[in-house]
């Protein structure tokens, strides 16, 4: 089995996915960044282009991923990442935010097949490197993905990662497993898991469906995002080793914590980026609703930090 850190917008940029690499990175096989929209008129911008710069990713495979709806600007990224030594990008086409669909992007490109398939015939014809693609199964109803694999195994990808929900489902309700079982079954290119894997037991029950079906899942790999974010230990886990300890956490929420404060000026926006981490790895912390109020209300770093400390020693 193969494990990947998902991109998740605004959390797992560079410092995020740095901390985990060095603290939890053993059994971590590709790293994902935050979606790019690139343009004819650039690449990325400045922000963007630290996020991609060699230097702040050493020592972990980091996949760049664009959000276009342009092959021509596609093939142009794909063309500015070759130099600073990125052999894959990924298509992101899955995103279900409302002001990426509403554009034609993301999930938003499946709700037109026919382009969809121009889009990627003309991005394969040109690629010169190996191009992976990042997929919801439609926008309303999880029969589309019919048609749509089949546009799909036109196309030599690097691999298919699929998030077995629909556009206007986004993250609620429970994945489709019978539609990525389908995927399994049907699709040309290798297929990769991604979605609701927050413990060592959601991952198994998967495994026990498709056993369960007779499939042969070829390239075996999931992609981790929410869950990595509630336990940067869980691949570790996955993968079949210790269960993270309060002072791995501890440490990793040190370190992720001091980097944002060197990084931002002023404590509001190194609160953004903490508060929004805890509002995952709250799951792991049942009964501690005040203390999580406490770090959602702080102002100041030394609140937050008091807030935090409880959590832990509780």
């Amino acid at each position: 089995m193969r494990y990947y850190l998902a991109p998740l917008e605004g959390i797992t940029g560079t410092i995020f996915r740095n901390a985990v690499n060095e603290q939890f990175g053993e059994h971590i096989d590709k790293f994902f960044t935050p979606f790019f929209v690139p343009c004819h008129k650039r690449t990325a911008g400045r922000k963007e282009e630290k996020e991609i710069d060699p230097k702040n990713n050493q020592g972990l495979y980091l996949v760049p991923q664009v959000l276009t709806d342009s092959a021509e600007d596609c093939l142009r990224f794909e063309s500015k990442m070759h130099p600073l030594g990125y052999q894959e990008i990924n298509i992101n086409l899955g995103c279900p935010s409302g002001t990426v669909t509403s554009k034609g992007r993301g999930a938003g490109f499946l709700k037109d097949p026919d382009r969809l398939d121009a889009f990627l015939a003309a991005v394969y014809q040109g690629k010169a490197g190996r191009i992976s693609v990042k997929t919801r199964l439609g926008m309303e109803d999880p029969e589309e993905f019919k048609r749509i694999l089949e546009i799909y195994n036109k196309y030599p990808m690097e691999e298919l990662i699929i998030h077995p929900r629909v556009q206007k489902e986004a993250y609620r309700g429970v994945p489709h497993a019978d539609v990525f079982l389908y995927a399994l079954k049907n699709s040309r290119n290798p297929v990769c898991y991604n979605g609701d894997i927050w413990t060592v037991e959601d991952l198994q029950r998967l495994e026990e469906m498709i056993r369960a079906e007779g499939l042969e899942w070829r390239d075996p790999a999931v992609m981790l995002g929410r869950g990595m974010v509630a336990n940067p230990a869980l691949i570790r886990e996955l993968a079949g080793g210790e269960k993270l300890t309060r002072e791995e956490l501890r440490s990793f929420l040190r370190t992720v914590t001091d980097r944002y404060a060197a990084e931002f000026s002023g404590d509001m926006p190194v609160l953004h980026k903490t508060k929004e981490i805890w509002n995952y790895m709250i799951r792991h912390f049942p009964g501690c609703e005040k203390q999580l109020k406490a770090i959602r209300k702080a102002k100041h770093l030394p609140e937050y930090e008091d807030a935090v400390r409880s959590i832990l020693g509780s």
